[in-house]
């Protein structure tokens, strides 16, 4: 599909979430037969029978800093979402995008992080309201940033996408009101899980690609602000799809998180003000640039580790945004302390 044409059904998908409206699907009714028999032969390879687990990663990051000068309270950061966001399928909280993205920002910003992680493995978007409840229970400490991961099981079990991207912008319209920078992990790329057999490995790229899309709609319009994680690592993960892959074949390993944590951080950076002035304006030799909020995310879903925020007021052909190519950087892997309320 066009980049184009993926904006097109991403304009109607917003859309429809937009004014109520829910009958624009992924995938063509003449091909579910056909898909729910391919995904019945991925089930019987995907996973392996690994329980969900995920470590708990939750507490202080940048333990260090606690005594700095400034004397500055700890940062709060929350992820919300589904398994991704939790940190399936790795074994020590240290590999989690929770713990490497609040290991990254306590040395970006010299300050320690505190990390809430409400995230539940297997959520689809309509679980986002009761997380959102989770996140803001305590109003005199709301989260300063809220990172968000979710949509792969929105795909799979065929939630329709106008109501997906629904819950979404809901979600980030409640932090937003609190306060607190929104950062949306997109839907990642289901067409890179090895055992899935073509066509549905066609399909569910297309799928994912379409929902990435309109969730980059639908959070920029509420505020916030995305980064496409489509195969997690870019051009080189199709040589290396054996060692994305966690022991259960479908979660990423550490070092598919640590790339999807790589590609995040600078956003989290940029939206609490940390990343440098200069870093903010579009870089042609780049190819980013301010495009109407439809082409942007097309264009973002198609590349992994790309930015869309808000840039400007609705123009003659609706609101418009900057697409950002971020450089990525190695981060450090700490494991949590525990917080002084602990």
């Amino acid at each position: 599909m066009s980049s184009m044409s993926r904006a097109r059904v991403a304009r109607r998908i917003a859309a429809g979430a937009a004014y109520g409206g829910g009958g624009v699907g992924l995938v063509g009714a003449a091909a579910v037969g056909l898909v729910l028999a391919e995904v019945q032969l991925a089930k019987r390879h995907v996973g392996n029978g690994h329980a969900p687990y995920a470590p708990r990663a939750e507490g202080l990051y940048g333990y260090d800093y606690t005594g700095a000068p400034s004397g500055e309270a700890p940062l709060r950061l929350t992820m919300l979402g589904d398994s991704t966001a939790a940190g399936q399928g790795v074994h020590r909280a240290r590999q989690t995008p929770g713990a490497l993205l609040s290991s990254g920002l306590a040395a970006v910003a010299e300050r320690p992080v505190e990390l809430c992680n409400v995230a539940l493995p297997g959520a689809q978007s309509d679980d986002l309201d009761r997380q959102v409840a989770l996140a803001l229970a305590d109003p005199s400490r709301p989260p300063d940033i809220c990172v968000i991961m979710i949509g792969a099981n929105d795909v799979t079990h065929r939630m329709p996408p106008t109501r997906s991207v629904r819950h979404l912008s809901a979600a980030v319209r409640r932090l937003r009101t609190a306060g607190a920078e929104v950062v949306v992990g997109t839907c990642p790329d289901l067409g890179t899980v090895e055992q899935v057999q073509q066509p549905l490995r066609w399909l569910a790229r297309r799928a994912s690609r379409q929902l990435a899309a309109a969730q980059t709609i639908g959070t920029v319009e509420q505020g916030g602000r995305t980064v496409s994680l489509g195969d997690l690592l870019g051009p080189e993960f199709a040589a290396n799809p054996r060692e994305l892959f966690g022991p259960d074949n479908y979660h990423p390993s550490a070092e598919g998180y640590a790339t999807a944590a790589m590609a995040i951080l600078p956003t989290v950076c940029a939206a609490l003000g940390l990343w440098p002035a200069e870093e903010e304006r579009p870089d042609v030799s780049r190819h980013e640039g301010f495009l109407p909020v439809a082409r942007a995310a097309a264009e973002a879903a198609s590349e992994p580790g790309t930015e869309v925020t808000a840039a400007m007021p609705t123009g003659p052909r609706g609101p418009w945004a900057l697409l950002k190519r971020r450089r990525r950087q190695r981060l450090p892997a700490t494991d949590p302390a525990p917080t002084p309320s602990n």
